[in-house]
């Protein structure tokens, strides 16, 4: 049996499933964690502002279990006012910084997160993200989904940095 949970939080397109769920998670396991994986079905067309809301509809019922760590992608980011407010630790992929909510729920974050964003995404700030934390992993030529261009071999290495990263942080963190 596990001693700590995680409960990851897809992005709009990207789900707990996808690779870096898939590896992240059984980092997580080795690392003797139990695993909460949300799937929803984001709506088509909700409006900036009331997709948050939305997100956190989804992932509160999920957080009223003791959590130890929260793993978000993306949209899943809009889910930091919910890990500031209920004091979680948390790993935030590709999160979205260009969003005041999510900026401001990070800016008082009383526990530590990990912030890990590619430098060809248009939705990463990696100058915001080092203000933010000291917890930052920036993969210099990925996209949004962390992919980078060229042999997949480029791709794969920085996937196993996006490992390294969340083990060390759950490490130094003790979460």
């Amino acid at each position: 049996m596990a001693d700590r949970r995680a409960v990851l939080v897809p992005g709009q397109a990207y789900d707990t499933q996808a690779p870096l769920f898939a590896y992240i998670g059984e980092a997580l396991r080795r690392s003797d964690f139990d695993l909460h994986e949300i799937s929803w079905q984001v709506p088509e067309t909700p409006g900036q502002d009331q997709i948050g809301a939305w997100v956190a509809e989804q992932v509160a019922p999920s957080l009223n279990e003791p959590t130890d760590l929260v793993v978000g992608k993306s949209l899943g980011s809009l889910a930091a006012p919910l890990a500031a407010e209920r004091q979680v630790p948390a790993v935030w992929l590709t999160p979205l910084l260009h969003m005041p909510g999510v900026v401001t729920a990070l800016e008082r974050a009383t526990e530590p997160f990990l912030l890990i964003g590619g430098g060809a995404d248009p939705l990463w700030d990696g100058p915001l993200a080092s203000r933010l934390t000291r917890h930052v992993l920036e993969i210099l030529d990925a996209d949004h989904s962390l992919l980078v261009p060229g042999p997949m071999v480029a791709s794969a290495d920085a996937l196993g940095r996006v490992c390294m990263a969340v083990e060390e942080f759950v490490r130094i963190t003790s979460v």
